[in-house]
C-alpha cells in the first residue's frame, strides 16, 4: 500500500464498530503525516465562551420560531377541520403542514450550499421576514378559502423555515467541535419546545381574541425571537464566496447497498412520522377525551421530544447511531400498533402521546448522524442532501395519504389510518436494520481483507 493510499484510508469516516475493531487491532492503524489533516481540523475552535453560546441562543430561537411551528401544526389541523376550512378534506388540510416539512428538507440541500458561500448574512433575515409575513397572512385568511392558507402557511412560511433551519445548525460548526453534539442537541431541542408552547398559545387565545388575533400574537412572538436571532447568529470562519449547486446532491451513494437501504428506511419512516403529530388531537376528540386533556396531547408529544433528542443522541455517540435508531423505530412501531390502535381511554391515549414523542425524536436527530457514519467525509453534505430529497417527498405525501384514509372520523377509518402508520414504520425499521446488517458485513469483509493483505506467507505482518 502506497503512502497516498494510506492517507486516503485514514481519512475515511469510521463507524463506531470499525473504530472499536481498529482500537483492538493496532494493525488497522496507519500512521499519517500531520500535513494530511484537513485545515479545519488544525484551526482553533472556541468550543464555548460568550460569543459561541450567544450563537447557540440565536440558533435556538430561530428553530423555536420556525421548525417549532411544524411540530405545532396538529393544533392548526384540528381548528381548520372544525372551523376555518370545514369544506376541505383532511388530506387537503394536512397538505399545508406537509408543505412546511417538504420545503425544510428539499430546500435544505440548497441552503447548505448558500451557507458555504455567504454564511447567514442573507438567509437568516430573509427567512425571518417570510416566517413573520406568512403567519400574518394566515391571520387574514377567509373561511373555506383553502388556497389562501396553502400559500401563506404552506408555501411562504415553509420557505422561510427552510432558509432558517440549515444555516442555524451549520453555523454551530464554526464555533464548536468537541461540544458540537451538545450545541446541536440544545438547538434542535428548541424546535420541540416550540411544539409545546405554540399549541397552548393557540388553544388559549382563540376563545378570547379569535383565530386572527391569536395568530397575529404568535407572529409578534416570532418577530421578537427572530430579531434576536438576526443579531446573534454570525459566522466565524472564512466563506468561499462562490455559489455552486452542482455538488449539492450526490446520487452515487445509491450504488452502495447500505446507503440505498438506509434511504429507503428513512423514506418509509418519515412517510408515517408526522401522522400521529397531525391526527392525535382529532383522534382524542373522536374518543370523547376531555378538551382540557385533548388540547394538551400535542404539547405532551413534543415535550417528550426534548429529552429524547439529547439522551438518545448521547447514547448514540457511544454505541453507534444505528444501534439506537433501529430499537427506537421498533418501539415506535409497537406503540402505534400495540397502544394507539386499541386505545379507547384517556389514559391510553395520553400514554401513547408521551411514549411516541419520547422515541420518535430519534428520527430527526439520528438520521443525519447515521448517514455521516456511512459516507465519505468529503462528500457527506452531498450524500445527506440526496437522502433529504427523498425524505422531503415522504413528508410531502405522508400526512395527506393519512388524511385520504381518514375520509370520515369513525372507527373503521381511524383503524385504517393507524394500521397504515404502523405498517409503514415497521417496514422502514426493517430496511434500516438491513442497512445496519449490510454495514456490519461490509466492515467484516474490509477488516478481513486488510488483515490478509498485511500478512506475509509466514504469517508475519508486512511493513
Amino acid at each position: 500500500m502506497g503512502h497516498q493510499e494510506k492517507i486516503e484510508e485514514s481519512l475515511e469516516p469510521k463507524s463506531h464498530e470499525e473504530a472499536e475493531l481498529a482500537d483492538s487491532d493496532g494493525r488497522l492503524h496507519t500512521p499519517v503525516d500531520d500535513t494530511a489533516s484537513p485545515p479545519y481540523e488544525l484551526d482553533y475552535v472556541p468550543d464555548g465562551g460568550k460569543e459561541a453560546w450567544t450563537v447557540v441562543l440565536g440558533s435556538s430561537l430561530a428553530l423555536f420560531a420556525s421548525a417549532g411551528m411544524i411540530n405545532a401544526y396538529g393544533a392548526f389541523q384540528d381548528y381548520y377541520k372544525a372551523t376555518l376550512l370545514p369544506s376541505s378534506s383532511s388530506a387537503s388540510i394536512s397538505l399545508i403542514g406537509s408543505l412546511q416539512a417538504f420545503f425544510l428538507y428539499f430546500l435544505g440541500t440548497l441552503t447548505g450550499r448558500i451557507f458555504d458561500a455567504y454564511g447567514t448574512k442573507y438567509m437568516i433575515p430573509a427567512g425571518s421576514f417570510l416566517c413573520v409575513f406568512g403567519l400574518m397572512m394566515v391571520s387574514l385568511c377567509e373561511k373555506d378559502q383553502a388556497y389562501q392558507v396553502v400559500l401563506s402557511q404552506g408555501v411562504l412560511f415553509g420557505i422561510g423555515i427552510a432558509l432558517l433551519f440549515s444555516p442555524s445548525i451549520a453555523v454551530l460548526g464554526h464555533w464548536f467541535r468537541r461540544r458540537r453534539a451538545l450545541a446541536i442537541g440544545l438547538t434542535t431541542g428548541s424546535s420541540a419546545i416550540g411544539g409545546v408552547v405554540f399549541p397552548i398559545i393557540l388553544e388559549r387565545l382563540i376563545p378570547r381574541v379569535g383565530f386572527g388575533w391569536a395568530v397575529r400574537i404568535m407572529a409578534f412572538i416570532l418577530l421578537v425571537c427572530l430579531i434576536v436571532a438576526c443579531l446573534t447568529i454570525r459566522t466565524r470562519l472564512p466563506l468561499s464566496g462562490h455559489l455552486s449547486f452542482r455538488t449539492a446532491v450526490d446520487l452515487n451513494g445509491f450504488k452502495d447497498p447500505q446507503h440505498t437501504l438506509a434511504t429507503l428506511g428513512a423514506f418509509l419512516l418519515f412517510y408515517a412520522f408526522f401522522i400521529p403529530y397531525f391526527y392525535i388531537q382529532t383522534y382524542a376528540n373522536f374518543r370523547g377525551v376531555s378538551p382540557h386533556v385533548a388540547n394538551y396531547l400535542l404539547p405532551i408529544l413534543n415535550a417528550m421530544n426534548v429529552p429524547s433528542r439529547v439522551i438518545l443522541g448521547y447514547i448514540a455517540d457511544r454505541v453507534g447511531p444505528v444501534k439506537v435508531f433501529v430499537p427506537a423505530a421498533t418501539i415506535c412501531s409497537i406503540l402505534i400498533l400495540g397502544l394507539w390502535l386499541p386505545s379507547r381511554t384517556e389514559g391510553a391515549i395520553v400514554a401513547f402521546s408521551a411514549l411516541y414523542g419520547l422515541f420518535s425524536g430519534a428520527y430527526v436527530s439520528l438520521l443525519a448522524t447515521y448517514i455521516a457514519t456511512i459516507s465519505p467525509r468529503q462528500i457527506y453534505g452531498a450524500r445527506l442532501g440526496s437522502v433529504y430529497m427523498i425524505v422531503a417527498v415522504a413528508t410531502l405525501v405522508g400526512t395527506p395519504t393519512g388524511g385520504a384514509l381518514l375520509k370520515q372520523t369513525d372507527e373503521r377509518h381511524f383503524n385504517n389510518l393507524i394500521i397504515f402508520c404502523g405498517v409503514m414504520t415497521l417496514a422502514g425499521t426493517a430496511f434500516l436494520a438491513l442497512a445496519g446488517i449490510s454495514g456490519s458485513w461490509k466492515l467484516l469483509v474490509r477488516v478481513g481483507g486488510r488483515r490478509e493483505a498485511r500478512r506475509s506467507p509466514s504469517g508475519t505482518i508486512c511493513e
